[in-house]
């Protein structure tokens, strides 16, 4: 029996596609190229028509994929090239003209390593809506940025989708930028890759906990999300793994009654999860602030 591989990421809904296709190098809808950005290999995929919406099982918009895996190989200056790459593919999915306000919120629980990127990345991001308001004669220069943590269900009691909702009421931001942990098909992409999203995104769906969709239907504001695969459901990792291997395909839904929902996520999450939300948060800083580099964003956060 064929098992129903999970991920959040576009790059690999449309690689489980080509391969239930057997070869097929274009879908109808879909446009999709790979190319570098300070050294980082980027893939961009498009949905642009509904037909689209349906092979891929997202709904249309931009998404595009930065590797990082230059960062966990130490490579020389690779923590300030992967937050100018990402601030770079960032930058153009921002909403044009003005200095409109931007309200950031970082999705997740922040006592569970892998989904703390949200929370940790909002600790790393310039926040400057109280100071262009109080100081203006310093600081009116720069974007008014907001930021929120919204936490869980189960220690707040109100879905993030109507914390959020309340912040953008008082705030009126001209755009929402909405971090937050993913779901991998496979172990070489947790932690080493950033998807950057303008169709804004669901929470919780890839570990099969969907709450409301967060995007500019709901929030009426327009909506970027940027996530980082941090788990791979435990079923999907062995199917991968079996695959790789070449060994027969087992029963999947015999195995899958005997996983009890496990994800497994890297040993180094702790560090892992800590580089990526400084670098999150130094990028996103960096796209709403053109003027800042990452030694400014640093110095601004003291």
């Amino acid at each position: 029996m064929a098992i129903s591989k999970r991920t959040d990421l576009a790059l690999e809904a449309r690689e489980l596609l080509q391969e239930s296709a057997e070869a097929i190098t274009e879908i109808d809808g879909v446009i999709a190229r790979e190319y570098k950005r300070h050294g980082c290999p980027v893939t961009r995929v498009e949905i642009l028509s509904e037909a689209g919406e349906q092979a891929m099982g997202k709904p249309v918009g931009t998404y595009i994929t930065v590797e990082t895996q230059g960062l966990m190989r130490h490579e020389e200056d690779a923590f300030k090239r992967t937050v100018r790459a990402i601030a770079d593919e960032l930058s153009p999915l921002l909403p044009v003209g003005g200095m409109y306000g931007v309200l950031l919120a970082g999705l997740g629980n922040r006592d569970i390593t892998p989904d703390a990127i949200g929370p940790l990345a909002m600790q790393n991001s310039v926040v400057t809506r109280h100071l262009v308001d109080k100081m203006p004669e310093e600081f009116g220069h720069m974007r008014p940025v907001a930021a929120i943590s919204p936490g869980v269900l189960g220690t707040t009691g109100m879905e993030s989708a109507e914390l959020i909702q309340g912040a953008i009421q008082h705030v009126r931001p001209g755009a929402a930028i909405i971090i937050d942990a993913l779901t991998s098909r496979r172990l070489s992409r947790l932690c080493s890759t950033v998807q950057i999203a303008d169709s804004g995104i669901v929470p919780g769906s890839g570990v099969g906990n969907a709450r409301a969709a967060l995007n500019q239907k709901t929030l009426g504001v327009p909506v970027i999300s940027i996530g980082v695969p941090t788990v791979v459901d435990a079923v999907t990792l062995m199917a991968d793994l079996t695959e790789q291997a070449g060994q027969p395909e087992p029963d999947w839904s015999e195995i899958a009654k005997f996983s009890g929902g496990l994800m497994v996520t890297p040993k180094e999450i702790d560090t892992q999860v800590e580089t990526l939300a400084r670098v999150i948060g130094y990028a996103v800083s960096i796209a709403l602030h053109p003027e800042m580099d990452a030694d400014d964003v640093q110095g601004f956060l003291g």
